[in-house]
């Protein structure tokens, strides 16, 4: 039997999938958490050796006494914007900062003027914790760091680095830096410049599906593989996860909750404009993009509550929240929760809002914090579905959310219509690796025989009682106007 590898490269951990090469049947998952820094206010950074370090604990977890030599290629993907600085050497200079981070929200301002002069055609409007806006910043305020940098690269693509020794980006994720052309389909050369970089500083472009290079000796002995297998260029997470659902073709609307909330719809061109918030970057599958509408916080959210409430150490903490959750009744019992905590994207692009618990009263407990989380990014995502969802669209819902049957039901209410869930399991962006790494080492011809060798059934949830979120959202569509010039000076304190 033949393997085939994919390698999710994820905010809040990593995760190998060992699949039949036929078949795409999972034989095997693992994964391993990394935390995300927080050095000062508004920071978000990972250091990118505990993303390798936790690559290899994962991947010997999955080959499990397995023949190694019978894996046939390593496809990967990762975290989408985020700014990883290697020196002369190719080592990390500066720790990752990553697509979560909000301290850019000058330079945001800057790149919002530049967008209208330059002829590039840009994915959507500039935000905090895009490569570009980060490398901005550090054109501002540490320029000496940028001038010592020898290359720019992702996080998907410093993990290929590790595997492989060369450079190389795709149009997925480098549509996601803010320094790329989805247009032409290579860099913006006066983006980068303005940004303070060169263009010898930015990768060479491959596509998704091709190879990039082969596993090299001293990363075949760290993961306990042979050398040689081939490793392919891979894609951003979302595009993968798209990949892994079977999400090409326009009409279908992707809804990923993970740590952060996407709702992705295909298309088959790119649109004249799109409305404020909102993105087209470049799919995995040649000639398809995809309209993006994205929050920051929505597993972080839950993620956060659940350090703090000392569930961090935990087995099974999360399953454990979802029981607090689902003992408390819609509402809360008079809790709204914002969900901003690293600030909002659609559709406020504001770096400064922040997160709120209103209505906190003697008697909320714990699960009713965690039912406000689930009901606040319902809300949050509802917004993002009407701006990028239109009501013929089937919807599918995906990420960690589908291991918690309350947050699933909350959500199908709360958005008011009917959503598809794939069984759950099967770690979709690992799927979508793995395609990847079937394409391009000619085991797949196609992308459409790829997905027709993991077609499998979907659920059917079907909301019950809509009417029930209908004044809460509305309260919670209020909430943001009326308080954003405050958020502002807290922020600012």
């Amino acid at each position: 039997m033949n393997f085939l590898l994919g390698i999710d490269l994820g905010t809040s951990s990593v995760k190998a999938a060992l699949f039949e090469a036929d078949s795409l049947r999972l034989l095997a998952t693992a994964d391993r958490e990394y935390p995300v820094l927080y050095p000062q206010p508004g920071y978000a950074e990972q250091d990118p050796d505990a993303w390798w370090g936790a690559v290899i604990a994962v991947v010997r977890d999955v080959l499990d006494g397995r023949n190694p030599h019978h894996i046939q290629a390593i496809g990967l993907d990762g975290q989408m914007h985020g700014l990883v600085c290697l020196d002369a050497n190719l080592r990390p200079i500066h720790p990752a900062i990553i697509w979560a981070d909000a301290r850019a929200s000058g330079e945001i301002k800057q790149l919002a003027v530049l967008r209208k002069t330059v002829s590039a055609t840009l994915p959507g409007p500039p935000a905090a914790g895009f490569a570009a806006t980060s490398a901005l910043w550090l054109s501002h305020h540490q320029p000496l760091l940028l001038e010592q940098t020898r290359v720019v690269l992702l996080p998907k693509d410093f993990l290929r680095l590790q595997l492989t020794g060369l450079l190389s980006a795709d149009p997925s994720d480098a549509a996601g830096t803010w320094l790329f052309d989805i247009k032409r389909g290579a860099w913006a050369p006066e983006v980068a410049a303005y940004c303070g970089l060169r263009p010898d500083q930015l990768p060479p472009i491959m596509p998704s599906a091709q190879i990039a290079g082969e596993l090299t000796e001293p990363a075949a002995k760290a993961l306990g593989l042979p050398s040689g297998i081939p490793v392919i260029t891979g894609c951003a997470d979302l595009p993968a996860q798209a990949l892994g659902h079977g999400v090409v073709d326009p009409g279908v609307t992707l809804v990923t909750v993970g740590t952060g909330g996407q709702a992705i719809s295909p298309l088959a061109a790119i649109p004249p404009d799109s409305a404020a918030g909102l993105y087209v970057f470049q799919h995995a599958v040649p000639e398809r993009w995809y309209i993006q509408a994205a929050i920051l916080s929505a597993g972080l959210s839950l993620r956060w509550l659940r350090d703090l409430i000392g569930l961090k150490e935990q087995t099974g903490a999360y399953e454990k929240m979802s029981d607090l959750a689902s003992a408390m009744p819609p509402g809360a019992e008079g809790l709204l929760f914002l969900p901003h905590l690293a600030g909002e994207r659609t559709p406020y692009m504001d770096a400064q809002a922040s997160g709120l618990f209103l209505g906190l009263r003697l008697h909320h407990q714990a699960g009713h914090l965690v039912r406000a989380i689930m009901e606040g990014v319902g809300f949050a995502l509802k917004q993002c579905l009407e701006l990028v969802a239109p009501e013929e669209n089937d919807l599918i819902l995906s990420g960690g959310v589908t291991q918690s049957a309350i947050w699933c039901r909350i959500l199908v209410d709360i958005w008011a219509r009917p959503i598809e869930i794939v069984s759950a399991g099967v770690p979709r962006a690992c799927l979508g690796a793995a395609i990847l790494a079937g394409l391009g080492t000619g085991l797949f011809d196609n992308y459409s025989e790829a997905l027709q060798a993991r077609a499998e059934p979907l659920t059917l949830l079907e909301p019950q009682n809509p009417q029930k979120y209908t004044g809460h959202y509305e309260q919670y569509l209020r909430l943001y106007p009326l308080l954003k010039e405050e958020m502002h000076r807290l922020t600012a304190n």
